[in-house]
């Protein structure tokens, strides 16, 4: 129960007529740029769990491996 390729395109088509072709470029910019943003944020609160759940886990005295 996705949003399939018919309602895409008719999503895409009122994006196209709201904001006008000279806009979209701008839009897909600041798109992709939160995008990034938040994947970076993942990566760096996972990077910080995964290396503090290491520490921890050698303070105890197991490892992982």
């Amino acid at each position: 129960m996705g949003i399939g390729f018919s309602e895409l395109i008719l999503i895409l088509v009122i994006i196209l007529v709201v904001f006008g072709p000279g806009r979209l470029p701008e839009i897909g910019k600041a798109l992709g740029g939160g995008i990034r943003e938040f994947k970076d944020a993942q990566r760096s609160l996972l990077g910080d769990s995964s290396a503090s759940a290491r520490k921890e886990n050698a303070d105890d005295g197991t490892s992982n491996g």
